[in-house]
């Protein structure tokens, strides 16, 4: 499972997260070579499976963001365990399936403006009027991490320019 984090080591991972996605999206051209055309793999299922003792993590469409994050901490550890570990619409279409809100999305790019994987990618659910569930991946951060952020101006999770989710 991905890490989970201290409510006080919360906001500096928020801080860094929003820095790193900057820095990140500061390099990253939306005419990169993503292929927002390429599905899922059947590894990404978005059934999150039990644990002896412990009960998989279900959807709480009336809880708050951290009701909400074993399960999107358990999508995104098993997102990140499939082939599709660094494909941002394998991520989102799995939290879709585990009933998120795509319109609540965001999303960077998967490829830098030269072709190559991302050093980290980023993806959020705005969750009601003041929080995040924001997830980081890739070879920058070694391990998922994840975190419920408070949102940033006019309801945004993450910093800078993010991918269209349009398909």
């Amino acid at each position: 499972m991905p890490r989970r984090l201290p409510t006080v080591r919360l906001r500096v991972v928020a801080a860094s997260t929003i820095l790193l996605a900057g820095l990140a999206l500061a390099a990253c051209d939306p005419g990169s070579p993503d292929s927002p055309s390429a599905s899922p793999s059947a590894n990404a299922d978005a059934t999150p499976t039990a644990t002896p003792g412990h009960p998989a993590p279900v959807f709480q469409p009336n809880g708050s963001a951290e009701d909400n994050l074993p399960l999107f901490s358990a999508i995104t550890d098993q997102v990140w365990g499939s082939e599709e570990r660094g494909s941002g619409r394998a991520y989102i279409d799995a939290l879709v399936a585990a009933g998120f809100d795509r319109t609540a999305m965001q999303v960077t790019q998967d490829f830098t403006t030269v072709g190559n994987p991302v050093e980290s990618l980023q993806f959020s659910v705005r969750w009601g009027d003041d929080h995040c569930l924001v997830g980081q991946v890739g070879p920058s951060t070694g391990e998922p991490v994840v975190a419920v952020v408070d949102q940033l101006a006019e309801g945004r999770c993450l910093v800078g320019n993010t991918r269209p989710i349009d398909w």
